[in-house]
């Protein structure tokens, strides 16, 4: 059984950065994308970036020019760096990903951006 794990989250002041990873566990045999999706109270859980297993990206209007995914595929790991922090990016991050033909989500880790 593959598990999807967070970390990574917290507390930051607006203008800040944080990172964001995603590690994937268990007997894997297929992969396919990973991406980052997020959820503010209130609201539904929308996308804000995916990356294919060749590396190509995606990124919500949102995220583009302030949030960088990547992967490494060796360890079955994405990443979300995200830089110049605003209020509005305050919610529960969340990893998805394609495994062994099944897609999977993590528990979800908390961002929160206030000063």
């Amino acid at each position: 059984q593959v598990q999807l794990v967070e970390s990574g989250g917290g507390l930051v002041q607006p203008g800040g950065s944080l990172r964001l990873s995603c590690a994937a566990s268990g007997n894997i045999f297929s992969k396919g994308y990973m991406a980052w999706y997020r959820q503010a109270p209130g609201n539904q859980r929308g996308l804000v970036a995916i990356i294919t297993s060749g590396g190509a990206t995606t990124y919500a209007d949102s995220a583009k020019g302030r949030f960088t995914i990547s992967r490494d595929n060796a360890k079955n790991t994405v990443y979300l760096q995200m830089n110049s922090l605003k209020p509005e990016d305050t919610a529960v991050y969340y990893c998805n990903g394609a495994f062994n033909r099944m897609t999977l989500w993590g528990q979800g880790t908390q961002v929160t951006v206030s000063s």
